[in-house]
């Protein structure tokens, strides 16, 4: 939990406060005081009797202390958490030792009987093995600069140390701020999701920050972390991400395609989206990302590129376009009119080209016209360095002026950090930031841009619940038959083509007369039916039924054969992964042979409805195979949605299944047909 005393202490002591500010205890301490901390400030030290002017104490002369930050040797965090929390009334503790669970069995140990003291004390607890906290009343950390403090500026919460002091070195020199730090080290009581909760529950809308940043190395709390997040985001914040560890090395090996495809960096993904969370990739990616929510939201696609340097401004726009935003041309009266008072040889039609020699005077005008009379724009970037020709204190204060006054976002680019350095200074004191790359600009625009609103409420498409756990509840652990599979299919509303499975060669070939021809036989028992020859197409006579029922019966783990009528079409696929504490990720894609090929799948957490089942198809790269191309027919989108939210549904209603492939659904624009399809569930 997080209280009053972590965030806003009356008296602190540092336990382990040093004269040597290489030291852990001793940086604290110096940084609490040149912080100008106005509460009662304790220090101990045993082998000193004063450190940094504060007088060094014994824990039995200490008064209450509402808050104890503790840079000690890890065999001795215990007894002062127990000591200041029974005789202090101690109701906060930062743990800045390390040792502990990131060390392994032992060190665990130490740390679940710390929290155990500090939960019995009903005391907030940040670590062990973090830098510390900074809020508005302290400069409780030790390790990186101390950021410029701004109520207005990034709430921020990292699950390493190093890493944040990394990110907030990144963001000072761009003019990002800062309101608040967390850093939770091993998250023994506080990790990154009751930071989160805490923000969401003490939001206030005139005074705090809008704007919070992430760094987390693991996420435990999907639940709370979605909830919390989308809640802020509703409230008017913005949020943006890194989640380290996303490679293929972090994923576990699955016995299904839908499983193979759905890798654990899937379901973050899936999770953020479904938040609203900007997800980040790296510290430049994240600064950049706070850097665009601090100006004026962008409420459309359009952008104007407004530059005096051609080449930054070509690169740019390929940023952008290629990102999905867009640089229209300008064109019309009000375009002559702007090319008019600009020098010969520029160019007003997006990007907007003024020059070399071009002037604040020009600048203030195409501001003014863009935001003013160009309509069809939504937001600008201003491109402006230094031309070698004399100082440009006079453009920037222009940019600074028109900055507060346009009612669409403007975003400097000030690509001159060394020549032009004293006026970024300048500009960066009148409480500006500024991004120094274009292409990352570009790219951060995009993702910001295709990040969704977060969706909670919705209407989920009705399945039969009671029907699917009557199947489920005498099921047993792995795969189900393909007749309880086929009851599953059924009680979802899901079509499936016919089909008859049998270990008997008159049973199968009196079925087959029955279905006609041409007819498809599959091995029944072996998971990868087409590795070991298990799958038959186009079969057109009983003599070719016979000779194939013998065939598939030889086959290793073979408990029989299943037949089926033969339909043509497009092959998609569908289908279910269980991904622990996150739950369930529902995918589709492209099928059969494709699936493994392309990779072309669209994945979300369940559950959620059929427009957001249609958002996922409309997203695959082969849409426009859905769609129809190339005088080819399509198949029906709204039918597959259908199919992909009623999967989500299932997934709620039957939680026991941990993987479920469809493949091939067949699709014309006619209808659309699950052909094959596996359960595994775990009971």
């Amino acid at each position: 939990m997080i209280n009053r005393e972590l965030i806003n202490p009356k008296s602190i002591v540092i336990v382990g406060a040093s004269e040597n500010i290489r030291k852990p205890g001793g940086k604290i301490l110096h940084n609490i005081l040149l912080g100008g901390y106005k509460g009662k400030l304790y220090a101990i030290n045993p082998k000193e009797k004063e450190v940094q002017g504060v007088k060094c104490v014994n824990k039995e002369d200490l008064p209450y202390i509402e808050l104890a930050i503790i840079s000690v040797a890890v065999n001795h965090v215990k007894d002062y958490v127990e000591y200041l929390g029974k005789n202090k009334n101690t109701k906060a503790f930062i743990i800045l030792s390390a040792g502990f669970g990131e060390m392994g069995e032992e060190g665990k140990k130490l740390e679940k009987e710390i929290l155990d003291v500090v939960n019995e004390y009903k005391a907030s607890l940040i670590g062990p093995n973090c830098i510390g906290v900074l809020t508005s009343s302290y400069n409780g950390i030790f390790a990186g600069p101390i950021p410029k403090l701004d109520p207005n500026g990034c709430d921020f919460v990292s699950g390493s140390g190093a890493t944040a002091a990394f990110i907030i070195e990144k963001g000072i020199p761009m003019g990002i701020t800062f309101a608040s730090l967390f850093s939770v080290g091993n998250s023994a009581q506080v990790g990154v999701e009751e930071v989160l909760k805490y923000w969401d529950e003490s939001f206030d809308p005139k005074k705090s920050s809008k704007i919070k940043l992430l760094y987390m190395e693991n996420i435990n709390k999907p639940d709370m972390l979605l909830r919390h997040a989308s809640s802020l985001i509703n409230k008017g914040c913005r949020i943006a991400a890194i989640k380290s560890g996303s490679s293929d090395a972090g994923s576990r090996a699955a016995s299904s395609h839908t499983g193979a495809l759905a890798t654990p960096d899937k379901a973050v993904e899936s999770l953020f989206k479904k938040a609203g969370i900007v997800r980040c990739y790296g510290r430049e990616d994240l600064i950049y990302t706070a850097g665009v929510f601090m100006q004026k939201a962008l409420k459309g696609k359009n952008i104007a590129v407004i530059t005096h340097a051609g080449g930054p401004g070509v690169m740019l726009t390929d940023a952008l376009s290629n990102g999905g935003l867009s640089v229209p041309k300008i064109e019309g009266v009000y375009a002559q009119e702007l090319l008019d008072k600009l020098f010969p040889g520029s160019s007003a039609a997006n990007p907007i080209d003024f020059l070399a020699t071009g002037t604040a005077e020009q600048l203030g005008i195409i501001i003014d016209y863009t935001n003013d009379k160009f309509k069809e724009i939504d937001g600008m970037v201003v491109i402006f360095g230094s031309p070698g020709l004399g100082e440009i204190f006079d453009v920037y204060k222009v940019l600074h002026e028109k900055m507060l006054k346009t009612k669409k976002p403007i975003y400097p680019l000030l690509p001159s950090v060394v020549s032009a350095c004293k006026e970024i200074e300048y500009f960066k004191s009148l409480g500006q930031i500024y991004f120094s790359d274009e292409v990352n600009l570009g790219r951060t625009l995009v993702n910001v841009a295709n990040t969704p609103k977060p969706y909670i409420e919705f209407e989920e498409v009705k399945i039969d619940d009671k029907r699917i756990r009557s199947i489920i509840s005498k099921a047993e652990d792995g795969y189900l038959s393909p007749e309880l599979t086929a009851k599953i299919l059924d009680a979802a509303g899901i079509d499936r083509i016919p089909e008859f499975v049998s270990e008997n060669k008159d049973d199968v070939t009196k079925m087959a007369k029955e279905f006609g021809f041409p007819l498809v036989m599959k091995v029944v028992g072996p998971l990868h039916k087409s590795d070991v020859g298990g799958i038959e197409l186009n079969i057109k006579t009983q003599k070719d039924v016979i000779k194939t029922f013998d065939r598939m019966m030889k086959i290793k783990d073979s408990k029989g054969v299943m037949i089926q009528p033969m339909i043509s079409g497009r092959e998609f696929f569908a289908g279910i992964n269980y991904e622990g504490k996150f739950g369930h990720s529902i995918l589709c894609g492209l099928g059969g042979i494709f699936i493994e090929v392309f990779k072309d799948t669209a994945s979300s957490l369940a559950p959620f409805s059929k427009n957001k089942a249609l958002q996922m198809v409309r997203s695959l790269k082969s849409y426009k195979i859905i769609k129809g191309d190339r005088g080819q027919k399509g198949i029906d989108e709204n039918k597959f949605a259908e199919i992909v939210a009623r999967l989500s549904s299932l997934s709620q209603a039957a939680p026991e299944i941990m993987e479920m492939d469809i493949n091939p659904l067949i699709g014309n624009d006619n209808s659309l047909i699950a052909v094959d399809a596996r359960i595994r569930v775990k009971i």
